[in-house]
């Protein structure tokens, strides 16, 4: 059962990238100008401040997620995932994190509906705050995950 729910969960993972990766290249972005710096300290800074004010309400203040996360709610929606080593953050790209971000959800996967309480923060953020959040969340990630996302970025890059 558990081995099915992991499966479950990397497939939609995969959908869901894959259908970011699309609205991305589909806004006219380039794609591979998106790059985190989880060591730029000043960066890392601001997309702290940044992420204490737009994101640590859902996701929490230490990137744990809410309860449950991987349960539907009664109105469809998932709760909102943990951003740290538990979660599945880091099995994105930087360009499909950043696209996430900025632009929000699709609005179905696989021709279903997929809803989701994750808000797009085109206008509300600039891209270089959106680039400092995922800067400041993988900078508390640990270094062998750290590593294993560098390596999804490398293979993700042309």
């Amino acid at each position: 059962m558990r081995r099915t729910l992991m499966l479950v969960g990397g497939l939609a993972a995969v959908a869901l990238a894959g259908a970011a990766g699309f609205a991305l290249l589909s806004r006219g972005q380039p794609e591979a100008t998106v790059r985190l710096a989880p060591t730029d300290t000043a960066l890392v800074a601001l997309g702290a401040n940044v992420y204490a004010a737009q994101c640590a309400a859902c996701h929490g203040a230490n990137l744990e997620g809410e309860p449950d996360w991987r349960t539907r709610r009664p109105d469809g929606r998932l709760p909102a995932p943990p951003h740290d080593e538990t979660g599945h953050t880091w099995h994105h790209p930087d360009e499909v994190l950043f696209a996430l971000t900025k632009y929000g959800l699709p609005k179905e996967i696989g021709g279903k509906p997929y809803l989701s309480a994750m808000p797009a923060y085109e206008g509300i953020l600039t891209d270089r705050e959106i680039v400092a959040v995922l800067s400041y969340i993988k900078s508390r990630w640990p270094s062998e995950v750290i590593a294993r996302h560098d390596a999804i970025n490398a293979a993700a890059r042309p």
